[in-house]
């Protein structure tokens, strides 16, 4: 991982570490790069942004550095995340980039890049526009004619995005009664529009009005209580939560209980299985899939293969094996047959096109894939260096294997440090919640020690 891109891009809050100085440069870098990438020629890029007050700003700046490198741009406005990926494809973009910080509060922001077959930038890309910026070195500027133009979008390619995902079922959805919320965020620009193309689907959308700060504020896929509320209340058959960009979707049954998603693919994962379209009879999640995916796999003859963290990894896994289906339990779900990143309306639409079809309720349809308990805690260190010398210690090995060995196979120990922030995370899953919580506690309590 480098200085400036993390395992998701480049990360920060705008004006203490993210800035419009910033975002010129590597505007600036990425079109050069790309120049290279096609051996002189004009590199095309389209750019999609979510709502917070600071997507402007950094939209702006690396618009102006792309311009003055002389790259193209197609400008989206508001659209999410995988909604970029795919018209960057679509549109035959060189690259995409997306203005976003996911599911992180407002004060966030972040700058993703997209190669033109819609998959994350390769990290050798990545560390070449990274090293001309901390090098400081000059690119050139155009003059005259050779400066980039942009071209705005009007609602064609949002709309072309939203027809492919409306193509991925064969489905009337009739009947079904739903309540989405959009977080406030990228989803409310395109959610609307999505559901409105089924005619007998009910659905009705909240938090779908972005101020600019109130993106993931209290809604959302990361703050699911008044979802589980409104959907008990409103006897709706299915909640569906995306977060600020929409890569990530949960869900809440008709009785009010989350749907995550690890139950996602599981219930996705069994149907496909069931149809005969489920390749190697394999899914893939993460090292942080909860136990009970890994139990329903083995209980109904699927193969479940683990990544480390992050839907690249996920992605890569699937790409590698020619798997379908994978995901992280945060909701990040990958239908690999109709997309190249994790898709929060694309999942939706692939749950309820199952609910639909099985005639089941959501509840029935996920009960198989008992949630064990898990407690997570985040640990600060000092630096990434204290994090590595950490991992390798022997009194923590030893202390993680002495809980999995008192777990006797019926929970779970995860110790590892974070990809993007200065904190060795301790998760453990356990038959209950006061053994997670005492093993998880305990674990900590060796670390800060050390």
């Amino acid at each position: 991982m480098g200085k400036l891109f993390g395992t998701d891009g480049i990360r920060g809050v705008v004006n203490a570490g993210l800035d419009a100085e910033l975002a010129f440069q590597v505007g600036l870098a990425a079109a050069y790069v790309m120049a290279q990438e096609k051996e002189g020629g004009q590199p095309r890029f389209a750019i999609g942004k979510d709502t917070r007050i600071s997507s402007d700003l950094l939209e702006g700046a690396l618009i102006a550095g792309l311009c003055s490198a002389g790259a193209d741009v197609l400008h989206l406005g508001v659209i999410p995340t995988p909604g970029v990926a795919w018209v960057t494809v679509d549109s035959g973009c060189d690259t995409g980039i997306v203005i976003s910080a996911s599911h992180n509060p407002f004060e966030h922001n972040g700058i993703k890049i997209f190669n033109s077959q819609g998959f994350k930038m390769s990290d050798e890309l990545e560390e070449k526009i990274e090293d001309i910026i901390l090098n400081n070195v000059q690119v050139p500027r155009k003059t005259a004619g050779e400066i980039g133009r942009v071209v705005y979008a009007d609602q064609k390619e949002s709309q072309d995005y939203i027809d492919h995902l409306v193509s991925t079922i064969n489905s009337d959805l009739a009947g079904l009664h739903i309540l989405v919320d959009c977080a406030n965020g990228a989803s409310s620009a395109t959610a609307g529009r999505l559901f409105d193309q089924f005619d007998d689907l009910h659905a009705d959308i909240i938090n779908a009005d972005p101020d600019g700060v109130n993106i993931n504020n209290g809604c959302g896929s990361t703050h699911l209580d008044s979802l589980k509320a409104m959907v008990t209340a409103g006897n709706y058959d299915l909640g569906i939560a995306f977060d600020g960009d929409a890569d990530r979707c949960l869900m809440v049954d008709e009785t009010g209980e989350e749907i995550d998603g690890d139950q996602v693919i599981a219930a996705c994962g069994l149907d496909l299985l069931n149809r005969g379209k489920l390749p190697g009879s394999a899914i893939v999640g993460t090292v942080m899939s909860n136990l009970g995916l890994h139990v329903f796999c083995r209980e109904h003859g699927m193969e479940l293969f683990c990544t480390a963290v992050g839907d690249r990894n996920v992605l890569e896994k699937m790409e590698e094996s020619g798997y379908v289906l994978g995901g992280e339990q945060s909701g990040h779900t990958i239908f690999r047959k109709y997309a190249t990143t994790g898709d929060g309306q694309l999942t939706a639409l692939q749950f309820l096109a199952l609910l639909h079809r099985s005639g089941k309720k959501a509840s029935q349809l996920v009960e198989g894939c008992k949630r064990y308990p898990q407690v997570l805690i985040n640990v600060p260190v000092a630096d990434k260096a204290k994090k590595e010398a950490i991992m390798a210690a022997r009194t923590i090995q030893d202390a993680v294997a002495e809980q999995e060995a008192m777990l006797a196979g019926s929970g779970r120990v995860l110790v590892r440090p974070s990809g993007t922030e200065a904190l060795i995370r301790v998760m453990v899953e356990a038959s209950s919640q006061t053994d997670a919580q005492k093993i998880a506690e305990h674990l900590a309590n060796v670390i800060k020690n050390y």
